[in-house]
């Protein structure tokens, strides 16, 4: 990115020689997200993140798909980048199913085959929830698309994936598939759109025709540069870093246990990067104030919420109680041991100092 900023900070468009050696970083990165996606360059489009890349999709696909019917699939445990302009078609007219998770936080594969109809035209269902870690069958749903024959397009928010769990554009069998640089340790403001060959989805940004027409507006190339080089690093080190982040995932599980027996994990942990734990008859946001205190960081529900109850859990059916007193923990490849016991014992603290005001 410092070398982009530079020495290499034309602009991609431009036919000059600066020009040209940004566009050679430019078409890097995007061969290095298509790699790692098992796509190919040409069906990669740079965006400004995975809420940009999620409304993109549902909406260009609806618009896209409009006259070939008017019925969405998607799950309540979505991001609010995917339920919000969802609901905004909805409030336009178009007939939407939402899919409840079952007990570990999973939309089941024939829940979705009953929920797809002829007129279903879009259906949108998250690879890797964001709060629990539970893994959808995407690759199940697109495989019952193609046995009915019909018409609809998939897509898969796959920001929590990308990189972290094995897939390719190929295994997933979606036509349009989210992801994003800042969940992969490059930074935040860079995302892309993974579109299907084939797929003519409308423009989102109209403008000077950048991303061969479908994405107007001068590309981010320092942020894009780094998210390519992070997608090319997430590639060559996936299975050592999840299996990494899968032990001490496990380890700070069983810590918990240990030292909190009437704590309890929501969710059976698919991903190893997210664990979901509550402390039932506590708050959230209490629990939260006390951790902060101590240098540990977590949230009850997605970051973006903003403190916001955790709706994914609602709808998993948990316990009040339980959803009261969740949080989201994260781990990463750097995350230690030291780190999940200062971690567990911070939370233990808390728990017992909180316990006598209750």
């Amino acid at each position: 990115m410092l070398l982009v900023m530079r020495e290499r900070y034309g602009n991609p468009s431009s036919s000059h020689s600066m020009g040209r050696s940004a566009a050679f970083e430019l078409a890097e990165a995007r061969k290095n997200i298509a790699d790692t996606l098992g796509a190919i360059p040409d069906e990669i489009c740079f965006t400004s993140g995975g809420t940009e890349s999620d409304n993109w999709a549902v909406l260009g696909a609806a618009e896209l798909q409009t006259r070939k019917g008017r019925h969405i699939i998607t799950s309540n445990i979505e991001h609010d980048a995917v339920l919000q302009p969802i609901k905004k078609l909805q409030s336009a007219g178009w007939d939407v199913t939402y899919l409840m998770p079952d007990s570990a936080g999973r939309i089941p594969a024939e829940d979705f085959a009953a929920a797809l109809r002829e007129d279903t035209v879009l259906a949108s269902v998250m690879l890797v929830n964001n709060e629990t870690g539970a893994v959808n069958p995407v690759g199940a749903y697109a495989a019952e698309i193609k046995r009915r024959g019909i018409g609809t397009i998939l897509h898969t928010d796959a920001v929590q994936a990308f990189c972290k769990i094995p897939f390719t554009a190929k295994t997933l069998g979606a036509q349009l598939i989210t992801v994003s640089a800042h969940k992969i340790y490059g930074p935040k403001g860079a995302g892309a759109l993974y579109i299907k060959s084939g797929v003519k989805l409308p423009p989102l940004i109209l403008g000077g025709g950048q991303e061969s027409g479908k994405r107007s507006g001068t590309e981010a190339l320092p942020a894009i540069a780094g998210f390519g080089e992070a997608a090319r690093l997430g590639r060559i080190e996936l299975d050592a870093a999840a299996a990494g982040a899968r032990k001490l995932r496990e380890y700070t599980v069983r810590l918990l246990n240990d030292e909190i027996p009437y704590a309890v994990t929501n969710g059976e942990g698919d991903s190893p990067y997210i664990l979901s734990l509550s402390l039932p008859g506590y708050k959230s946001e209490v629990l939260m104030n006390f951790l902060e205190g101590e240098g540990i960081y977590v949230s009850k529900s997605a970051a973006c919420k903003k403190g916001e109850r955790s709706r994914v859990l609602e709808a998993m059916r948990l316990d009040r109680r339980v959803v009261d007193g969740a949080l989201r923990v994260s781990f990463s490849s750097e995350s230690t041991i030291d780190e999940a016991e200062r971690f567990i014992g911070a939370l233990k603290k808390a728990s017992a100092t909180l316990f006598k005001a209750l």
